[in-house]
């Protein structure tokens, strides 16, 4: 206890600088919260998991995959044909549909991509959306029997809802882009809970499949070029590892989809493959920055502590004459650059959470489909740990400098 006393007392010796290493130290902790939170969800969306996970079912040659609707039904059953085979516990497919509010002036601002899908799925497969407290739960029911009722319902995020500048219960007309010629007015009928959808939007999938069924009406009889592979991909949802083996050996074997043929893998997998473009991204915050800022860290936090010991040679050659051991002075040392890290780093990361889940609203740093970022929980054991290893790590080489001074030279140099 008098050393623990003693090392909190240093801190205070020169406030200054402290201050100064304990809001590098907060800065640096605080980045490497947030590549690291991208890192985790990235991590996390891409594990394989043992039961009750997802499959995705694309177009097996090409990029975007483009499958037809009467695909739908067959792989919502799993391709089951024969007596024994099983069936998927739900489905759901996509079909992405994007576009602009203002044709003449295309900006980040007036961009709408919208999930055209059957509505009841929003709460059934897609992912946080099934697992939300009961309030927010009961809102999306609600948004859910209005999408089913009205085929031209829009539920949008409420971050693009703001960019925007849009009002639920207003009306919108979207010039679309992939589907060109497929211009739909819409209603805007709720709002996504907040977290992972703030920038998506869900419509009614009948709505762009009556568009298209009307298309040749309008244009003398010709079909739109995406009439016959409107289809994204298809998300099913299977019991286990054995399950997803046998329907996708039933999916891959099955006639019916042939033309185009199509594959088969776990969500992970699949989320992998969308993530191939930002691979290299990925690598460099993994592999280059994230550890280029933790050896900057510990740097840091080496010149600061090197400083303090060279101060203060006088006073640990006085303490070896009161009898202290060099196990009693490694132990300030260190102690001392473990509390200004442990306890920097605990507040940066407490800040980094606080700021980006309830202020922010997540990070804004889109890739592939995930539109931000927010910090998990699990994060604010990061700071202390991140900030006491790497300033341990850091002060070794100055602690073992003051566990080698020699009385004799430093009171000599007095004489």
């Amino acid at each position: 206890m008098p050393l623990l006393r003693l090392i909190f007392k240093n801190l205070r010796r020169n406030v200054l600088r402290t201050i100064l290493t304990a809001l590098g130290t907060i800065a640096l902790v605080c980045v490497v919260t947030l590549i690291w939170s991208i890192l985790s969800l990235l991590d996390q969306v891409t594990a394989e998991k043992s039961n009750n996970f997802k499959a995705i079912v694309t177009e097996r040659w090409q990029i975007p995959s483009r499958l037809p609707y009467a695909y739908v039904a067959g792989l919502a059953d799993g391709a089951a044909s024969h007596p024994g085979d099983i069936r998927p516990m739900d489905s759901m497919s996509w079909q992405f549909y994007g576009g602009t509010i203002d044709p003449g002036k295309m900006t980040r601002e007036n961009f709408v991509f919208a999930f055209a899908l059957q509505p009841k799925k929003l709460a059934t497969m897609m992912d946080d959306l099934d697992s939300l407290p009961p309030n927010e739960a009961r809102e999306l029911q609600d948004n859910i029997k209005k999408l089913e009722q009205n085929k031209r319902g829009l539920i949008v995020g409420i971050e693009r809802l703001a960019a925007l500048n849009k009002r639920v219960g207003e009306r919108i007309k979207i010039f679309s882009f992939n589907f060109k010629d497929i211009d739909l007015e819409f209603e805007i009928v709720g709002e996504f809970p907040d977290g992972r959808y703030n920038q998506s939007c869900a419509m009614n999938c009948d709505y762009l499949n009556d568009a298209l069924d009307d298309y040749p009406r309008t244009h003398a009889g010709q079909k739109h070029p995406l009439a016959d592979k409107s289809v994204s991909l298809m998300w099913l949802r299977v019991a286990d590892s054995d399950s997803f083996g046998r329907i996708a050996g039933q999916i891959m074997s099955s006639p019916s989809f042939t033309d185009p043929a199509v594959k088969c893998e776990t969500a992970s997998s699949g989320i992998s493959s969308f993530l191939d473009a930002y691979k290299d991204l990925i690598w460099g915050m993994r592999w280059l920055l994230a550890p280029a800022i933790l050896a900057t860290l510990s740097l840091v936090l080496a010149n600061a502590i090197s400083i303090s010991v060279r101060e203060r040679r006088m006073e640990v050659a006085v303490f070896k004459v009161l009898g202290f051991r060099p196990s009693h002075i490694l132990f300030l040392v260190l102690g001392e650059a473990v509390a200004i890290g442990a306890l920097s780093g605990g507040f940066s990361t407490a800040a980094t959470f606080l700021l980006v889940n309830r202020v922010m609203g997540g990070l804004k740093f889109p890739i592939a489909f995930f539109p931000s970022f927010t910090i998990p929980i699990s994060a604010l054991w990061w700071g202390p740990v991140v900030g006491g290893l790497t300033s341990l790590a850091g002060a070794i080489f100055p602690a073992w400098t003051a566990c080698r001074i020699k009385v004799s030279e430093v009171f000599a140099r007095v004489a």
